[in-house]
């Protein structure tokens, strides 16, 4: 799609071609600055995109509020978890159900996915820890009921212990067809995970692959530019 985007006058993605198959489960890394984020902003309308430069069951839809491509199955999980403090766990979850798509995931699934959430639904989202506000932001995208999920920095300021049980909750999320993008930082994760890898580089594609086909060394020399 050749999908370029800006902040001003300054270029952070150049030239970015990327197409998922339905189901698929793919990783984005690469260092700090990237583009990982700002990828994944441009698909969601929040950074602005060219409307033929991103296209979704062949229709354009680059440059489209962000309320309109989640009402077409677009959800994403933002870095830094982005809930809402004046809102209960479950308030926020309901948020997400704004997009009136029909599916699944309801309250008593994510709460099913997510048990703890159950016990803490009245409490303030952000009095809850890190792993748990990232299960509330996870949640909250699935109330959409989106066929594509992009999740940002899932990982990021996480225990190990709260990566691995989010980790482990991704096969019930994509069990029934959901794609799922994930942009993570731990790269052993990435591939452990993702059936595939694209890894950027200063705003361009460095590298990508299926993750039992790439080496140590092809990922290190694409991740740091070498």
């Amino acid at each position: 799609m050749g999908l370029q985007a800006f902040y001003g006058d300054a270029q952070a993605l150049f030239g970015i071609d990327f197409a998922l198959a339905p189901g698929e489960v793919v990783a984005i890394i690469g260092s700090n600055g990237a583009g990982k984020s700002t990828f994944l902003k441009a698909l969601t309308g929040l950074v602005k995109a060219p409307p033929e430069a991103i296209r979704f069951d062949g229709e354009p839809i680059g440059g489209l509020a962000p309320g309109e491509i989640a009402r077409r199955g677009i959800a994403l999980v933002p870095e830094g978890r982005r809930l809402f403090p004046s809102l209960s766990v479950e308030e926020n979850l309901l948020m997400g159900a704004n997009a009136r798509r029909p599916g699944t995931w309801t309250l008593e699934r994510v709460y099913t996915l997510f048990p703890i959430l159950r016990d803490k639904r009245h409490a303030p989202a952000t009095s809850l820890s890190g792993g748990q506000q990232q299960m509330v932001a996870i949640g909250r995208a699935l109330m959409s009921n989106p066929r594509v999920l992009l999740c940002d920095e899932l990982s990021l300021g996480l225990a190990p212990i709260v990566i691995r049980e989010i980790y482990a909750a991704l096969p019930s999320i994509t069990a029934e067809g959901m794609t799922l993008v994930v942009v993570e930082q731990d790269v052993a994760m990435a591939c452990q995970v993702a059936e595939r890898v694209v890894c950027l580089q200063e705003g361009r594609v460095s590298l990508q692959g299926r993750s039992q086909d790439l080496t140590r060394e092809q990922i290190s020399r694409a991740y740091f530019g070498l």
